[in-house]
């Protein structure tokens, strides 16, 4: 497939979400939930790995399309010819299973539509036996079935470039019709467990019921957003995009719908997102917090207590939606790759990562809940103190940080920075509950390692704070000091670090750390460049507000608004050079930056 991963927009149901194309191609999707095997899978090989494409026949990418206002509900326009016509996209928040509705109208003329539906099952690689069933077809592979409803014929073959062994085998759904102004036809498609005989409930419910539900939810939803601010329309698409990330059933949040959409194009870092990671979600949360959004706090709390269960040793770094530990990674030597980018990945190796960073975000979460007004539970309590214990006893150990390296562990001073505010969060928490058992031994760790990162974190040469003790490379996770309390904005060291980090600007985003030049990041030792990362160009465009840049800090944000897509969303990274977004999308770490950005920048009155 050629389709740039700006050219995809998200829609979910709060259990699992597919990226459509502007053309009309549903290029992935996961059922029945984000992290379940793929449907869908062109998006990292060909079509016959798997699509579902509704579209005028021979028509080029939709002109224009946009979410209706405060929803998930995407409407993608045509003008061909012939006439006009209008796609809706949207998939109904689960009752019961999972459904993706497409309404076609027809708006003026008459214009030949195509619907084909090719699935393939595990993760793209197994070709179902598709029949026809009482008004509906049925695609079925092992435990997996998608049910397809239309209201015209559909016609079961092979799809042209079908890989099928055998060639009697028909492998795919096509319904060609003509829809003029005024006409609409509807497709609703359903997952259901292979074993059940009858056609899935939702394929009863009208569309229009469907539709109108499913706007009602989300305009209740965003309703409730609390920022007024100049940047509404973007902070508003951040946060349903964040919503659209929630595992509905647990709480959890995962960091991004897709896997091994590639750092660099062509190259190795490939990486499977649909997972919970314990620092994007506490951030989600903060930043949903701070919108207004307190039931999704309380779900994620307790998914966060049933997910690290057990010894604070033994808390990982990121977890499956529902919890789960065990997220072994393997390559799909099957699947090509996004423009080639291999290999493809599906599960990750950072279960097994030590990652002292996010003991600090989880306590910080749990600190802003309660400042909130959510109560804290005896057990959140005692999830306190065992962490704060077991902390206590490893900051001082060097791990594999923030960006998960895969090289050598190291005394990285975003961890430890992380590890003051634990205890710094600990400290006030246990001051608002009256539970100061600890705060001699906390306030004694929090100034040891204060001290610590002053003396071996900060370079006087570069006149900043650096990646790594006795390294003089920079890390934009530096920008983060302020905003997390370590140093007031007006220290001279905040405002050298923030005025050092210029060495990492490409093109006025901002990297993540530098690069030899050779092709190999110093840090990880992995192959090939990146693009800028989204989230530290907000982190800087923060740090300049917090400094009192107020201009520069606008400036800033609205070049990362610019290089969202036509319908708000944004990747992991962007790509200056070749004007691209890249990596997994959306990307929930990017839209969290965007809404804290955007909070700061009020505040601060730019």
């Amino acid at each position: 497939m050629n389709t740039r991963i700006e050219d995809y927009a998200l829609i979910g149901d709060l259990e699992s979400a597919a990226m459509l194309g502007r053309d009309g191609s549903i290029d992935w999707l996961c059922l029945p939930r984000f992290d379940s095997p793929a449907c869908f899978a062109a998006l990292l090989g060909t079509a016959d790995n798997g699509f579902w494409r509704v579209s005028p026949i021979g028509a080029e990418p939709c002109a224009r399309r946009a979410y209706r206002q405060d929803t998930l509900i995407m409407d993608s326009h045509w003008e061909c010819p012939t006439g006009a016509v209008r796609v809706t996209d949207f998939m109904p928040p689960r009752a019961q299973l999972p459904c993706v509705v497409r309404i076609v109208e027809g708006l003026s003329g008459a214009v030949a539509m195509r619907s084909e539906l090719r699935p393939r099952f595990n993760q793209g690689r197994v070709v179902p036996w598709v029949r026809a069933k009482e008004h509906c077809t049925v695609a079925v592979a092992g435990p997996d079935s998608l049910w397809l409803s239309a209201d015209g014929p559909m016609e079961i073959r092979a799809g042209p470039d079908s890989t099928a062994h055998d060639p009697g085998i028909r492998d795919s759904t096509v319904l060609d019709f003509t829809v003029s102004a005024g006409q609409r036809l509807t497709l609703q498609l359903v997952w259901a467990p292979s074993h059940l005989p009858d056609p899935p409930a939702p394929l009863s419910v009208p569309a229009e019921t469907a539709l109108k539900a499913t706007g009602d939810f989300w305009r209740r939803w965003t309703a409730q957003c609390r920022y007024q601010g100049p940047w509404r329309e973007a902070v508003t698409r951040s946060l349903i995009t964040l919503k659209a990330l929630t595992y509905a059933p647990t709480g959890g949040i995962v960091a991004a719908p897709t896997t091994s959409l590639p750092e660099c194009v062509g190259g190795e870092r490939n990486w499977d997102y649909r997972f919970c990671w314990l620092r994007d979600s506490t951030l989600t949360l903060s930043a949903l917090l701070r919108s207004g959004y307190r039931d999704e706090a309380t779900a994620w709390l307790d998914w966060l207590v049933r997910a690290v269960a057990g010894d604070p040793a033994d808390l990982q770094a990121v977890y499956g939606v529902g919890g789960q530990r065990r997220l072994p990674e393997a390559e799909a030597s099957w699947l090509p790759g996004y423009e080639g980018s291999r290999p493809v990945r599906f599960g990750n190796a950072a279960v097994d990562q030590l990652q002292l960073d996010v003991y600090g975000e989880v306590i910080d979460t749990l600190y802003l809940s309660l400042r909130a007004g959510i109560p804290m539970q005896p057990h959140l309590w005692s999830l306190v103190e065992s962490l704060m214990s077991h902390l206590r006893e490893h900051w001082r150990e060097p791990d594999q940080g923030l960006w998960e390296v895969r090289g050598a562990r190291r005394q990285f001073v975003h961890s430890k920075v992380m590890s003051w505010v634990a205890a710094d969060r600990a400290l006030r928490m246990g001051e608002m509950l009256g539970r100061n058992e600890s705060a001699g031994e906390w306030r004694a760790m929090r100034d040891a390692v204060h001290r610590e990162v002053c003396r071996e974190g900060w370079d006087e040469g570069r006149r900043s704070f650096v990646q790594s003790y006795g390294s003089p490379a920079l890390d934009a996770s530096a920008l983060l000091i302020p905003k997390v309390g370590f140093l007031p904005a007006d220290d001279p060291r905040v405002g050298d670090t923030v005025r050092a980090m210029r060495a990492l600007d490409h093109h006025g985003f901002v990297r993540r750390y530098a690069h030899n030049g050779r092709g190999t990041h110093h840090v990880d030792g992995m192959r090939g460049t990146e693009g800028t990362f989204v989230a530290c160009s907000l982190w800087y465009a923060d740090a300049l507000a917090a400094t009192g840049s107020l201009r520069q800090a606008s400036e800033t944000f609205e070049r990362v608004l610019d290089v969202r897509n036509d319908v708000g969303l944004l990747a992991e990274q962007w790509d200056p050079d070749g004007h691209r977004q890249l990596g997994n999308a959306p990307q929930a770490y990017s839209h969290i930056a965007l809404v804290e950005t955007a909070f700061a920048l009020q505040e601060a009155g730019a």
